[in-house]
């Protein structure tokens, strides 16, 4: 028995790395609406939601019946059967969540244990049936088909009504308030948000109460009767409240709707989704203590554990402190908001993902169904919803010191309360609802309601809402495959297979936190001040020209990179520097819109100077194209096996070379760090790299016609000087503009900059 004692043990270390992954990856349900709307700083909020989740987890008993019989018959089983099962479901789910975490895509924990716990039993009970001589049609036997269809189902059905609840009570919410709802929300906020507040208590404290540890039979009985009393006076107490702090205060009142929603969701999370992380674990430890006292354990039946148990309330605390400890320090956690939050953001601007033919689909029958609508629809009721879902009176209250959020405090509000009322409400009835799924298409749907999918970013939007949604069915079929094949090779194996996942399980961790820190590192390159949180047009367009020189410090290290990669036939190095060529480009283009954004702060006077700006774009434009064109050239040449360059061609290009760097390497201090120069001595790298490429041009019609270069050849050199060429013609470009604007005394009023000189 000691050995299953042992495997019981790694069961709980597997617990507390997967409450570690699973709430990084979870995180982003409760805090995604306070973060986005900056309802308080970040600290706070994550005290808020600290609290909520140490209250959440005592609501979590009831729920960790699932892991024990909720998707397999445990009376069928033995007890080494059972923990091959348990952690089969553990090794997987550590692995598949940390790589969704890795790429910042929000996925469904509550889908992962089931579909695992799912796919390892199917996996023993084949073994079994086997065994035994008996049919797979026997397989219902030994899986608890109803059960596990019921939640299959109940997780679906969740995606389309969280979506459309999210979207009707947040079109609803925004025609009384409209955008501009301040003054809107002295009148009547007091009995809106009195609503919402009861809304929130009555399916959390009072529906979540049920599976609360802590709540006696006899509180339970006292709850049920006077839960009329308790909504009626719940509405009329908070909606008093409110409307005090609205007569006699300045205090915005959504925000402790905000904050109290968060704590809320931040509850319901720990309630519904803690059985995710430790349930499995505590089924194990359950059965190991049953078969432990047996006179034959390894062959006693588990029918026991279809008894309900009351789980200890100290192994849910120590689970809700690993939670909190891992929601403060967690940094994949950020990587996955930023997904959810770009996706819901009412601003427009360069969004993460790029546009499908499904997308386009979709949003071309959503606009063609908007049309038809509006010919059922009359005419006064059409004015009458544009006037008060006209977005031009979305303005962020005072406050934000420049720092505007991603949306405002009536969306996050309508988040919160929907999103934790349907948690709350599965959690009441037992049912392991896919907190995921709920938060994030609540949130998807309030922010179509909102009119953030505007038609210039409708397709992105879409995009990833569908490429989250497919990375969920991705879950399912990786979670059932994987725990399927760890639990036939654990049980057919043993030690051997047991040592063997965990090693392999250590190598793929290890080398995720490798790769989410490359991504991390990739995106602090190019690490682009957020123009939303600058007021001044000076200040903000010199920004974006310190972004220019990190961009050409990035563009000069790639043209190294290719240079060295064709004068070598370094084929795997060409391959690698045409897979990034889209992330430069994303970068040119993150610098592009920032650009935009500060040429919307300029004042009446500093208008003149704007189309200087879009020369800016231009430039970086050209460089980014010349750099993408001269990265594929080189490779298609080196991937098709042509000849390599000839000698005088290397020595040529490197003359080149040695120009075109010294000029980005020049012009991106400048901008970067405002280095003193001399215009002159700066544009003399641009004339020698002229005077060179004449000469050489020269050179190459000789060796052509003397049939020392081949057409394939000729064609990647000329390629080559063309790119370097015009890379150094926008470069210069560039610092000609900067010359012209940040030294310039029109658009400071009085000059800032003294080291630019001619």
């Amino acid at each position: 028995m000691w050995l299953f004692a042992v495997i019981v043990g790694l069961l709980f270390c597997f617990a507390i790395i997967d409450l570690m992954v699973g709430v990084s990856n979870d995180a982003v349900n409760f805090l995604n609406s306070s973060m986005g709307s900056r309802v308080a700083p970040r600290k706070t909020i994550l005290i808020i939601a600290g609290f909520g989740i140490l209250a959440g987890v005592t609501f979590s008993s009831g729920m960790m019946e699932v892991a024990r019989k909720g998707i397999f018959h445990p009376s069928l089983f033995f007890m080494p059967e059972l923990i091959t099962i348990f952690l089969a479901v553990m090794l997987t789910d550590v692995l598949l969540l940390d790589l969704f975490n890795t790429f910042g895509l929000p996925t469904s924990t509550t889908v992962s244990i089931v579909f695992e716990l799912l796919g390892a039993a199917v996996a023993i009970s084949l073994v079994k049936i086997f065994s035994n001589g008996q049919s797979i049609l026997q397989l219902p036997e030994y899986i608890n088909t109803a059960k596990a269809l019921a939640i299959i189902s109940g997780i679906l059905l969740s995606i389309g009504i969280a979506f459309f609840s999210g979207a009707i009570v947040q079109f609803l919410t925004r025609v009384l308030f409209t955008f501009n709802y301040q003054a809107r929300l002295k009148r009547y906020g007091a009995v809106w948000c009195g609503f919402a507040l009861t809304m929130i208590t009555y399916f959390i404290l009072i529906k979540g109460s049920k599976g609360a540890s802590f709540i006696t039979p006899l509180m339970m009985t006292w709850i049920k009767t006077h839960t009329l009393a308790i909504i009626v006076c719940g509405f009329i107490g908070f909606s008093i409240l409110f409307q005090i702090v609205i007569t006699f205060t300045r205090i915005n009142v959504l925000k402790p709707v905000v904050l109290t929603g968060t704590f809320a969701l931040a509850m319901a999370f720990a309630a519904n989704d803690l059985v995710n992380f430790i349930g499995v674990p505590l089924a194990g430890f359950h059965a190991f203590d049953l078969a432990k006292g047996a006179a034959s354990p390894t062959t006693l039946s588990m029918g026991a554990m279809q008894k309900s148990v009351q789980t200890n309330t100290f192994f849910l605390l120590a689970a809700g402190a690993v939670m909190v400890t891992t929601l403060w320090f967690s940094r994949k956690s950020r990587t996955v908001t930023k997904t959810e939050l770009s996706l819901g953001r009412q601003e427009e601007g360069l969004e993460r993902f790029n546009s499908t033919s499904l997308a386009r689909i979709v949003v071309r029958a959503a606009v063609s169904l908007i049309e038809k609508a509006r010919w059922v629809c009359p005419e006064p009721v059409q004015r009458l919803l544009k006037s008060r879902l006209d977005t031009d009176g979305f303005k962020p209250a005072s406050g934000y010191d420049g720092n505007i959020p991603e949306f405002d405090l009536l969306r996050a509000s309508v988040n919160l309360m929907v999103a934790s009322a349907l948690v709350a409400w599965a959690t009441s009835m037992k049912l392991p609802l896919s907190t995921t799924y709920v938060t994030f298409m609540v949130a998807m749907g309030t922010s179509m309601a909102d009119q953030a999918w505007g038609l210039e970013s409708a397709v992105y939007r879409v995009t990833g809402v569908l490429t989250v949604i497919g990375g969920w069915f991705i879950t399912a079929f990786l979670a059932f495959t994987v725990s399927l094949c760890f639990a036939f090779l654990i049980h057919q194996l043993g030690w051997v297979a047991i040592f063997g996942l965990m090693v392999l399980a250590a190598y793929i961790i290890f080398r995720n936190i490798k790769i989410h820190g490359s991504r991390e590192k990739a995106e602090q390159e190019l690490e682009l001040a957020d123009l939303k949180r600058i007021q001044d047009a000076a200040y903000a367009s010199q920004t974006c020209f310190e972004q220019s020189g990190r961009y050409l410090s990035i563009v000069r290290d790639n043209l190294n990179h290719c240079f060295d990669g064709i004068l070598t036939q370094d084929r795997k190095l060409l391959r690698q520097l045409r897979r990034e060529t889209s992330k430069v480009q994303k970068w040119s283009n993150i610098i592009a819109a920032n650009t935009f954004k500060s040429m919307r702060l300029f004042k009446d006077d500093q208008i003149k100077q704007a189309g200087k700006y879009a020369a800016v774009i231009a430039a970086l434009q050209g460089v980014s194209e010349s750099l993408r064109d001269m990265i594929l050239r080189c490779y298609v040449h080196t991937n098709n096996q042509h000849a390599g360059l000839i000698p005088v061609q290397k020595k040529e290009l490197q003359q080149v070379r040695k120009c075109v760097e010294s000029l980005l390497n020049e012009i991106s201090g400048i901008l970067l760090r405002s280095d003193s120069y001399n215009y002159r001595d700066v544009a003399r790298n641009y004339v020698d790299l002229k005077h060179y490429l004449e000469n050489f041009d020269q050179n190459q019609i000789e060796r052509i016609h003397n049939g020392l270069s081949k057409t394939r050849l000729s064609l990647l050199y000329y390629g080559i000087n063309n790119a370097c060429l015009n890379i150094g013609e926008q470069v210069l470009k560039l610092l000609t503009l900067y010359n012209e604007t940040l030294c310039s005394d029109t658009f400071y009023g009085e000059k800032k900059i003294t080291k630019c000189t001619n």
